[in-house]
């Protein structure tokens, strides 16, 4: 490795205005120098005057750059349009809130110039992390490694570093919940897990509500697996029977005792379960099927409506 490589740092903003500077000169002070850099700022739809303060930087440093979407396309698609528009023979992406810390940056070079593809980082919490956030996103990762086919570890984060052969194996993706944890595990290549304290955040609040890690479990789960659609078969035959067994004996009942009951609370109950179940089941055939007809469209995952940089072939 040597001074004319060129690493390409993505950062996704969304309403980061506040601590953006902040973050700034942190992660300058902690790229290795011998190496030249592109800076990559992903405005995702901003309604503050993050793209402002981004321009600001830009105007001050010619290493910085700029991607600013019509509108909220979400962290991935962030994420992916940076990918697709980095130009290095690497790409190092991370938030802006310093949670992912910069000071992180040199060993995760170590590791790719040691000839790591994807290095991964894995995500210790800090202790101002309440115990709810801790439970939801051990949850998260249990629940996505039961059903889906591509295992991440407890706390992988977005925090990571990709090769230039990972960077355009990204390119040919074009999902449109695309799910990059997952994707980057199943493209494969030389990886690597590095393990970091979350820093505290720097400004504003946390953009994963809880309504937001069910969204993007589901959507990693669906991406990568059809396990829920047996699940549902597995289920359904399993009442079959059970529905068939107690059809058998309440025949019985009625053909050989004088026990049958009139009342119509069994009934009522065992109606509104299995049609509770019959629900349930069509809302996981329903989440395949919209995912299906989103896909199908084949809209594009984000709409540049401002940028300073060009599509990389």
């Amino acid at each position: 490795m040597n001074i004319t490589q060129k690493v390409s740092v993505i950062i996704p903003c969304f309403n980061e205005s506040e601590g953006l500077l902040l973050f700034y000169k942190d992660l300058k002070s902690h790229l290795p120098e011998k190496y030249h850099y592109e800076v990559i700022f992903v405005n995702d739809g901003s309604a503050d005057n993050t793209l402002e303060v981004i321009k600001e930087l830009r105007q001050n440093d010619s290493s910085v750059h700029f991607i600013s979407f019509s509108r909220n396309f979400g962290h991935q698609n962030a994420l992916k349009a940076g990918f697709d528009m980095a130009s290095g023979n690497c790409a190092i992406c991370l938030d802006a809130d310093l949670q992912h810390p910069p000071k992180l940056i040199p060993q995760l070079m170590e590791k790719w110039e040691e000839g790591f593809e994807s290095v991964v980082t894995k995500r210790i919490d800090h202790d101002s992390i309440s115990g709810f956030k801790k439970l939801t996103s051990r949850m998260f990762y249990q629940l996505t490694n039961r059903l889906s086919d591509v295992k991440l570890e407890n706390g992988v984060a977005d925090f990571r570093l990709l090769d230039r052969k990972v960077l355009d194996a990204l390119k040919s993706f074009s999902e449109n919940q695309i799910f990059l944890r997952a994707v980057i595990q199943w493209l494969g290549f030389k990886q690597c897990v590095i393990s970091y304290k979350a820093g505290e955040r720097v400004a504003g609040d946390s953009k994963y509500t809880l309504k937001k890690m069910l969204s993007f479990a589901l959507s990693g789960i669906t991406a990568f697996s059809i396990k829920p659609l047996r699940f549902s078969i597995y289920l359904g035959l399993l009442f079959a029977a059970l529905s068939f067994l107690y059809g058998v004996y309440a025949l019985a009942v009625f053909l050989f005792t004088n026990n049958a009951l009139p009342g119509w609370t069994s009934i009522l109950m065992s109606v509104l379960f299995i049609g509770g179940l019959n629900l349930l089941m069509l809302g996981i055939i329903g989440e395949y099927l919209g995912k299906l007809f989103i896909e199908n469209k084949k809209r594009p995952n984000y709409i540049i409506a401002e940028t300073d940089l060009r599509m990389h072939d």
